[in-house]
């Protein structure tokens, strides 16, 4: 006998009129469409619910996902909201994650570099916040230069004629070999052909900027001769010399490089000028931490240089900003560049490159700007603060142990500096994962490293004043750990 039962119906999900109207009374004073917007992602998530057998809720419960949707808007920066499921968890939706780094990489590229010093901080949120005079003379109340005092610091502190800010270093290096003109070559060393990350290349940033890659010497040694060949090539045309400093990769054994000043006198006396790209930019001699020396943008204008580039967000320690300075002519042009509007920042962060720079002059930067704290921070004081965390958690749980970390960011390749953090006990191989995990989950979120088997957080990287916080994220992981 055939069955002739209909089959049920499937429920479907309340208006989205019926779903606002519910939210109104906890909603307050809200933007019209922004509601209707929330209500409509509500009733979505309701409609695939119910189309996967899951029970429906009445429409009080879907008004009330509505307003705790809206209120998470309202909430700390990094408080989102996102419907998934049955309920509306927490996300990333409206801003950055804060972080603790405890992975002793200083300069992380993933966790945004660096951190910026408090001055930088402050001024960054005055520009953004108010009207400032950014291209306004103050005496007559005319269109006057864009502000400029990043720029006048940057002199300062190099030696140089004159700066220009951009908004990265890759940015900086595809402007100054604009000078080269359209088809002019720019010689550079095989050996300096680099990768300079985010898959973005020496070769194809000159073919952007229009100008032709003349490639001298070898990959491991390149000989001031080389250049000079080159220079004497009529149809080489090489209006331009690019040396690229390896700041993210280290060549040893059979190697051999033209001394700076060397080249910058070969290249002058072909009518070349030499533009020289130093990435991480160092403004405080690095052997002072014991690191290896890195070379400053002083030195090589003193060396010959006619402009250098570097980088704002990497042992500068601010804002990510691309800095050229040199010559007074040359800056000039680049400004006249119509890729230099492309390619200026604005005024949040023109302001707060201009307050790191000033900390720097002030005297300051081995105490407020954040990289260089960490570079400079005693292992006896890291090994006191460690204690003082084992301390803080459960017994047997943890133990200080010695490590090594590192600058990163492209930075001072191949060097480490002794450091000192914790290791949790106990958790090896996939539970070392679930526990990096759980730490990562949590609020604060922590990242952290394994290191010979365990789960090391290295106080390097730590600001001082995140250690309690550090030691409660690190109690809760190890009970999610656990199962309590």
């Amino acid at each position: 006998m055939t069955d002739t039962t209909a089959p049920a119906a499937r429920p479907h999900p309340p208006s989205v009129e019926r779903v606002l109207a519910a939210a109104r009374a906890g909603a307050g004073e809200r933007d019209g469409d922004a509601a209707l917007a929330v209500a409509r992602e509500v009733v979505d998530v309701e409609r695939a619910r119910l189309t996967a057998g899951e029970a429906p809720r009445d429409v009080a419960a879907l008004g009330a996902a509505v307003v705790t949707m809206l209120e998470a808007f309202d909430g700390p920066v990094g408080a989102g909201t996102a419907v998934t499921g049955t309920a509306v968890t927490a996300t990333a939706a409206t801003g950055p994650t804060p972080v603790i780094n405890a992975t002793g990489v200083i300069v992380h590229t993933n966790l945004g570099r660096a951190a910026w010093p408090r001055a930088a901080v402050e001024a960054a949120r005055l520009a953004a916040e108010s009207s400032i005079l950014l291209e306004m003379d103050r005496a007559t109340g005319r269109r006057g230069p864009r502000y400029r005092a990043a720029e006048d610091h940057l002199v300062a502190l190099t030696g140089a004629e004159d700066a220009l800010v951009v908004t990265n270093n890759a940015a900086a290096i595809a402007l100054a070999v604009g000078l080269a003109g359209r088809g002019g070559g720019v010689a550079v060393s095989r050996g300096e052909l680099v990768e300079i990350g985010g898959g973005v290349r020496i070769p194809e940033i000159l073919r952007r900027a229009g100008v032709r890659l003349v490639e001298v010497g070898t990959t491991n040694r390149t000989r001031v001769d080389d250049f000079e060949a080159a220079l004497a090539d009529p149809k080489a045309r090489v209006r331009a010399v690019l040396r690229v400093h390896p700041s993210n990769f280290v060549q040893s054994g059979f190697v051999e490089a033209p001394a700076s000043a060397e080249l910058a006198a070969v290249a002058h006396r072909h009518g070349a000028i030499v533009l020289d790209d130093l990435g991480s930019g160092a403004l405080i001699a690095t052997e002072r931490v014991g690191l290896a020396h890195e070379p400053t943008p002083r030195e090589r204008l003193a060396d010959g240089a006619d402009l250098v580039t570097f980088s704002g967000d990497k042992l500068v320690g601010g804002p990510q900003a691309g800095l050229i300075v040199g010559r007074r002519d040359l800056i000039a042009r680049l400004r006249k560049d119509p890729l230099a509007r492309a390619m200026r920042p604005d005024k949040t962060i023109l302001a707060a490159v201009a307050a790191t720079l000033a900390v720097y002059r002030a005297g300051r930067a081995a105490t407020d700007i954040p990289v260089w704290r960490m570079l400079t921070t005693p292992t006896e004081e890291l090994r006191r603060r460690a204690r003082e965390v084992v301390a803080a958690l459960p017994d047997g749980s943890a133990a200080v142990v010695e490590l090594d970390a590192t600058v990163g960011g492209g930075s001072v390749p191949g060097e480490t500096m002794p450091s000192v953090g914790v290791a949790l006990a106990g958790a090896t191989g996939r539970d070392a994962m679930d526990l990096l995990g759980h730490l990562r989950a949590g609020d604060p979120c922590v990242i952290a490293r394994i290191e010979r088997g365990l789960v090391v957080l290295d106080l390097r990287t730590v600001a001082p004043e995140e250690d309690v916080a550090l030691a409660s994220a690190m109690r809760r992981a190890l009970d999610a750990a656990s199962g309590r």
